[in-house]
């Protein structure tokens, strides 16, 4: 047992010594990665909430602060009292670019400013006196501080660690080599550096926080608009439940009754019919047994779940109850009335209820009309209504009034349409056509 032990802890050991060199054979490639090839964030598009409107001012205040560093850089890389050359002339417009190329570009645009550090300092070193700040001069830190902010604002924290630490070691590399002794200023262009990154990683994980918010948002509207479109489908099974049931309990006593209106029936009718009153029985119990599980998630009464389903006869006294609430309301039929099919009949009534409610609750102070025009193949429900006469109270949640009629509509094959009229009102148009759909 010792020896066990003794072996598992030398195999630990071991494992423990191999992680630092597997770090260390795997650094160049990170370091690759962070710095060269691994990709930004992108920026939203405009138009996306989670867009930045303060990009173009941001654009506009930073080409402006460029130039104002390359004014006051370009007396850093010559002697006092000389002429300006050329090239330091273009060396500090190289610069500011590359920090305004930081907006699009920022990983690219650090490599530059540090490439363009390195000679801007070899140029500017003899020429400076012994007082002055180096390596860095305060447009050089500012130049420096810029690019990794931007940079910050579009990569991981890692990434922009990694590039601090690049560019603090590039300063310490720099100060190595001076022809005369200098005033050393390394450790305060640290500081504004570490703060501009800093600065820059929280806004960026302020960005990304707001972002994920925005996404989880959309997700929750999504999946709010889901539950509802499955109770709305869930509240229709359940009022189509007694129109199918009684349909199959007609046929099963139809079945039942058929043997004694016939004299004399032969076995084989009476067996046929009983097989169909024994299918009806067992789809009726299967029904009952599936809608029961709807049914046990409904929180209304006994006495409502039980009520007989509503039908175009009774508009009557919906609009009655409509106008009790204050709504004028007034309604036209064309063609002849007749009977329809149940679930028609259903979901003509639904529609007019859901169209109706809408209007008391987003058109206060509105006059409706319900038409109902029965044709050959077809019947036809039109609801609609004025402007309202005050602004609707904004309501909570997600109504789905529309949604319901939707589900209906499909159910049946029909066609719902709706929409705002030219007067500021509303309409809804619903065709429920008379036949089994296709």
């Amino acid at each position: 047992m010792l020896k066990v032990k003794n072996m598992t802890g030398w195999a630990g050991a071991v494992s423990a010594g191999r992680r630092p060199a597997a770090a260390l054979r795997r650094l160049p490639r990170t370091l690759r990665e962070d710095l060269w090839t691994s990709p930004v964030d992108p920026v939203p598009p405009p138009g996306r909430p989670d867009a930045p409107i303060w990009r173009p001012v941001f654009g506009m205040l930073l080409a402006t602060a460029a130039s104002a560093i390359t004014l006051f850089h370009v007396y850093d890389l010559i002697p006092h009292g000389s002429g300006i050359p050329v090239y330091a002339v273009l060396l500090a417009v190289l610069q500011s670019a590359a920090l305004i190329t930081g907006m699009s570009r920022p990983l690219y645009a650090w490599w530059a400013s540090l490439g363009l550090m390195v000679v801007s300092v070899r140029l500017a070193e003899p020429a400076m006196a012994p007082d002055e700040l180096f390596p860095w001069t305060m447009p050089e830190i500012a130049l420096q501080s810029g690019a990794l902010f931007l940079l910050a604002l579009r990569v991981q924290p890692r990434r922009a660690v990694t590039a601090l630490v690049v560019s603090l070691l590039t300063g310490l590399a720099t100060s190595a080599f001076t022809t005369q002794a200098h005033n050393y200023a390394l450790d305060r262009a640290a500081l504004v550096v570490v703060a501009a990154v800093v600065i820059g990683a929280a806004l960026r994980a302020l960005r990304v926080a707001r972002t994920q918010l925005v996404e989880q948002s959309e997700l929750t509207e999504e999946e709010r608009a889901r539950r509802t479109l499955l109770e709305e489908r869930n509240r229709i099974a359940r009022e189509l439940h007694d129109v199918v049931a009684h349909h199959m309990s007609v046929i099963s006593i139809q079945a039942q009754v058929a043997p004694y209106l016939v004299e004399n029936p032969s076995d084989e009718l009476k067996e046929n019919l009983a097989g169909i009153r024994e299918s009806a029985v067992e789809a009726l119990a299967e029904l009952r047994r599936v809608l029961g599980v709807l049914r046990s998630e409904d929180a209304l009464a006994d006495g409502v779940r039980h009520a007989p389903q509503p039908t175009l006869d009774m508009l009557h006294e919906l609009i009655g109850k409509v106008r009790g609430a204050g709504i004028t309301v007034t309604t036209e039929t064309a063609g002849t009335r007749r009977p329809l099919p149940p679930g028609v009949e259903l979901s003509a009534f639904r529609i007019v209820q859901e169209a109706l409610s809408n209007v008391m609750r987003h058109a206060p102070g509105a006059r409706a009309r319900v038409e109902v025009g029965y044709h050959t193949t077809a019947v036809t429900v039109r609801v609609t209504n004025s402007a309202p006469d005050s602004p609707p109270a904004r309501s909570a949640g997600v109504g789905h009034g529309l949604l319901g009629m939707n589900e209906r509509t499909a159910m049946l094959g029909g066609e719902l349409t709706h929409g705002p009229t030219p007067g500021g009102g509303y309409e809804v148009v619903a065709t429920l056509p008379l036949e089994e759909p296709a």
